[in-house]
């Protein structure tokens, strides 16, 4: 074993110091060329250098790619995907340190010499000397590493089972890479007539509480989708204020009955999803003027379980239907005490119904045109030319103001679970024991509550569900698409194990070193091994 790249815990150690060191922030340079080097890294492996043909860089998108690396034993069928992602958030927090925020072991070193600024769980976890600090070690490296080191030894012991390394950038955004590599992944299974039996991902154990310690392996994970709105009023000059409606009095009404609204929180065994909150709300004025905010925009963070896009369409539909007769109500008693006629009555749209009347009144060839001009903006991300394609019909189409039109924008993350899977729950036990075997407690969660690449295999949708996020997504086919009907292909169960850490996307994100190097690396194998066996049964 001694002859291996990464078998020990120093030279695992090393390597994920020199993983974290590429510097591979979302949407940088480094990002684009992490790819590259992880391509180069595992070239060094024996086997990729016996059959270089199943290590692979495939586009994503932006000029960035992902990593496929094939261990691939002819004599069956039954094939585990390794999943990871390598970009990391961004170190603005680290401040003066953050030339060392990609340098762990002297990020730890210089933080002993500060520990006194320092949270007190972190300051004691820092001099117990039992954490690795720095960017990316814990979200998720950490885990890239592990499979880099189960398949090197894999392939050096022949073992009975075919693995596929699966690395990918953006998961941080938009998860552009995962979205991208269903698609291959399909393209594999077909190529070389194989079956997935497990999607694992190494995303790191976190903590469910404060201060909790105990370690984690998850059976699936949450999904998140992000209804919005755009509240179109009417303008006026703030002299005469009573002329217009600000689409801020409107927007109000809604997110006063969206922020925490219980009715969109899930429950599933035993586990619940947090409630939703508003992310952005903002008018969509430039510059100042005294002429009144008549468009305005919002999204909304809402948790899945077990809902498809078309029930929290319609579930917020119908709460935007409330908010606009609250809205009418108000504005209405308004308008008698004031003596005034007013502008109308708010009503709500869908975004696809905007889109029928809009291609209606001014044809195809002009909705093509102004949804052209948002999608070249490349000051705008997914998010803002989603608000800004249905804000640029509604000017064109003002006879339905006042309103509230309703979308979804990127990104959406459909919730994934395979806990009843027998597999699944064979390989949680063995986890555990595995755990045991080193003193440390580990509980299961059936919902992994950071968000993950799982949400884009076993997906157990069908049409109706997704297509209402396609119809009400504006940016949809253009800059953002999710490949539904080949998620559809992948229904091999998931399972996340991965190393203990704490403060993801923090200054103080850490590594627990023996989870790392030591504990997790067995645990991986151990699971592995106990596929084998089934496999050649």
């Amino acid at each position: 074993m001694s002859q291996l790249l990464w078998a020990t815990p120093e030279k695992l150690r090393a390597l994920l110091c020199e993983l974290v060191s590429w510097d591979s922030r979302t949407f940088t340079e480094g990002e684009r060329q992490f790819a590259h080097k992880v391509h180069k890294k595992l070239g060094d492996l024996e086997y990729f250098k016996m059959y270089p043909e199943y290590l692979s860089l495939h586009e994503a998108d932006l000029g960035r790619k992902l990593v496929t690396a094939f261990y691939r034993n002819q004599e069956v069928e039954e094939t585990v995907v390794l999943i990871s992602h390598f970009d990391t958030v961004q170190t603005e927090e680290y401040g003066d340190l953050e030339p060392l925020a990609f340098q762990p072991e002297e990020l730890t070193k210089e933080l002993l010499s500060r520990k006194s600024n320092l949270p007190e769980d972190a300051r004691l976890d820092l001099e117990s000397g039992k954490y690795l600090f720095g960017r990316g070690t814990m979200d998720m490296k950490m885990g890239l590493a592990l499979h880099m080191a189960l398949i090197e030894k894999a392939s050096a012991e022949k073992w009975p089972i075919n693995l596929i390394l699966l690395t990918v950038p953006d998961e941080e955004v938009n998860s552009s890479g995962m979205r991208r590599a269903v698609t291959e992944l399909v393209k594999m299974r077909e190529q070389y007539g194989i079956s997935y039996k497990l999607f694992l991902n190494s995303e790191p154990s976190f903590a469910q509480i404060p201060g909790d310690e105990k370690h984690y392996i998850y059976s699936g994970t949450i999904g998140k989708i992000m209804p919005a709105a755009l509240f179109y009023g009417k303008e006026t000059h703030v002299g005469e204020p009573l002329k217009g409606m600000t689409a801020n009095y409107i927007s109000t009404f809604l997110t006063q009955r969206m922020e925490w609204n219980s009715l969109f929180q899930e429950s599933d065994l035993s586990e619940t999803t947090p409630l939703p909150v508003s992310l952005q709300q903002r008018d969509l004025k430039d510059t100042y003027s005294t002429q009144t905010p008549y468009r305005a925009s919002a999204l909304y963070n809402v948790f899945l379980m077990k809902r498809s896009a078309s029930e929290v369409l319609d579930l917020f539909e119908q709460i935007a239907q409330e908010s606009a007769e609250d809205c009418n109500k108000a504005y209405t008693e308004l308008c008698l005490k004031q003596g005034i006629d007013g502008v109308g009555n708010v009503k709500v749209l869908r975004y696809e119904q905007l889109l029928s009347y809009a291609k209606n009144k001014l044809g195809i060839e002009r909705v093509v045109q102004i949804r052209d001009e948002v999608i070249t903006n490349i000051n705008w991300d997914e998010r803002e030319q989603s608000l800004r394609i249905a804000d640029k019909l509604m000017i064109e189409c003002q006879e339905l103001a006042p309103a509230i039109v309703l979308l979804f924008a990127p990104p959406y993350y459909p919730a994934v679970n395979t806990s009843d899977d027998p597999l699944i729950m064979d390989a949680v036990q063995l986890v555990k024991d595995v755990a045991i075997e080193f003193g440390v407690a580990m509980d299961q969660v059936h919902y992994f509550n950071g968000i993950c690449d799982l949400s884009y295999v076993h997906y157990c949708g069908d049409e109706d569900g997704w297509a209402a996020f396609e119809r009400n997504t504006p940016v949809w086919g253009d800059v953002y698409s999710i490949p539904f009907a080949d998620m559809h292909k992948l229904q091999a169960p998931v399972l996340n194990v991965g190393p203990f850490g704490k403060d993801p996307h923090q200054l103080t994100e850490r590594l627990h070193i023996e989870s790392a190097f030591i504990q997790t690396p067995a645990m991986l194998d151990r699971l592995i091994k106990s596929l084998m066996k089934i496999t050649v049964q």
